[in-house]
């Protein structure tokens, strides 16, 4: 790079807590940033999309209601604190929704604590997880309706997630773009306990500097502050916005708009996804530099943290994103599967094909296929068809491996494989053998147990299904950029 590229470098890299001479800038008094208003240009898009009506009235009209309703039946989900499932939801609200609606209106209205529930994370520990009762998901869905059209205009092109439009695909497409652009370094962002950690007070003031409906912004603050339920008890929030509502998502997005702002400020070249963002850069040490910026930025204006132990700056092939991770062939950045998310899937598929397991064999194939084409449908977006190869082969053998166990003994084993067409001496030298493992891989077990059988059982061909996959994607417009290699 030239001596102006990296001038240029460092000068993106600054963050502002230093002006352009170098001193240091007076950081301005706690809760100033939450007086800031919009541009002019951006209150006048907002006031164009409301119209004469109030947001309150457009949130809860009957067709913004019953669409919300259509929503939360579709999504399903377990049951919150009350014990009222989905499908009941219907019929309650026939009854009881004049009086809610009255509650609502006269602002006495109070959500109920969301029930908490611990997810495993595959890199270890838990993720938190708030799910409201039905009836708040309905209201909180209503919201969102008539709130995401409100904030979308103002939102940033490198954001992602949970917008109308967009999905974790475009973000990884994007990301690789930047790659092959030569931004060859990835500042890999991981916020520490972002959805439990956001400041009320903070969220609120940028919710409120496009939406002005006083009783929509009491409402918010109180399903902000509804509280959790953990093990029948009823614990205060004082900051965070649980996953698990339908407007956790969009109040992600609203609070980290002003960091989405400050990189486009800065002219650099990121992805964000929720709160997984990738800033990509020129070098090791301007990463570094903007790795410390972007932390203190954090910290200082939004009262976030950086999680040090899972963020970083490194090629971007060493890190994943969304699953996802990178590879170099010919010159050029290419996707494929991150190994984090390949051992997840074996390992689930493991779980699926256990020898002690004892359902069906029918029942067995039905479980797999239903996980893996939701794998593969996510991961059709790789470059390589490797990993669908590999997996494909280890499958079939788990499957040849917990066939043969349940055969038992060795005269069942000899009269199974005499019936699947394998010779009599073979059959001999397959009933054998103390190891399922190892006799899943020999030749008579195969000839038995071959490819063409488990298409005849139902088994999805993770490698072809792949491969028809990638060529919608082709003809869909894709063309010589989505090649299989």
């Amino acid at each position: 790079m030239d001596s102006n590229g990296s001038r240029d470098e460092r000068r993106r890299q600054t963050f502002p807590d230093r002006d352009t001479t170098g001193r240091a800038k007076a950081v301005k008094p706690s809760g100033f940033s939450q007086r800031v208003e919009p541009s002019p240009a951006l209150q006048k898009e907002v006031s164009k999309a409301t119209g004469d009506a109030g947001v309150w009235e457009r949130v809860f009209q009957r067709d913004n209601l019953l669409r919300a309703l259509v929503r939360v039946e579709r999504n399903g989900g377990a049951p919150g604190v009350d014990g009222m499932t989905v499908e009941q939801l219907r019929p309650y609200l026939k009854r009881h929704w004049p009086e809610i609606r009255v509650a609502l209106d006269a602002e006495t209205y109070q959500p109920k604590p969301v029930l908490r529930r611990e997810i495993p994370k595959s890199g270890g520990g838990v993720r938190l997880l708030g799910i409201p009762t039905v009836i708040d998901r309905l209201i909180q869905q209503a919201l969102a309706q008539v709130l995401t059209p409100l904030f979308e205009p103002g939102f940033s092109d490198s954001s992602y997630g949970f917008r109308p439009g967009r999905k974790a695909h475009d973000a990884v497409r994007k990301a690789q773009e930047h790659i092959n652009e030569g931004y060859g370094w990835v500042v890999d962002i991981d916020l520490e306990k972002f959805f439990d950690r956001v400041n009320h007070d903070k969220l609120m003031a940028r919710v409120a500097r496009v939406m002005k409906d006083r009783r929509v912004l009491k409402l918010i603050r109180k399903y902000l502050e509804s509280g959790v339920m953990v093990n029948g008890v009823k614990v205060e929030m004082r900051e965070g916005t649980p996953q698990g509502g339908p407007l956790s998502p969009l109040l992600a997005n609203i609070m980290l708009d002003d960091l989405d702002k400050e990189l486009e400020k800065r002219g650099h070249r990121f992805v964000r996804y929720a709160d997984d963002c990738n800033i990509y850069v020129k070098s090791r040490r301007a990463g570094e530099r903007l790795l410390a910026g972007v932390g203190r930025f954090l910290e200082r204006k939004l009262g976030l943290r950086v999680n040090a132990k899972k963020s970083g700056v490194d090629r971007p092939q060493k890190r994943k994103f969304l699953s996802f991770s990178f590879y170099w062939r010919q010159g050029r950045a290419l996707i494929r599967v991150a190994d984090e998310a390949k051992d997840r899937c074996w390992e689930r598929l493991r779980r699926l094909t256990r020898r002690t397991r004892s359902d069906g064999l029918e029942e067995v194939i039905r479980t797999i296929n239903e996980y893996t084409k939701g794998w593969i449908d996510y991961f059709r977006l790789v470059d390589t068809d490797w990993a669908f190869r590999e997996l494909d082969r280890w499958l079939r053998r788990r499957l040849r491996q917990m066939l043969w166990k349940r055969w038992k003994r060795g005269r069942t084993r000899y009269e199974r494989l005499l019936e699947l067409g394998v010779p009599t001496e073979l059959a001999v030298l397959g009933a054998g053998g103390t190891s399922p493992w190892r006799m899943a891989a020999t030749p008579v077990v195969n000839m038995a147990l071959s490819n063409a059988y488990w298409e005849r059982e139902g088994l999805t061909n993770i490698t072809e299904r792949y491969r028809r996959l990638r060529e919608t994607l082709r003809t869909a417009g894709c063309g010589p950029a989505c090649p299989v290699v």
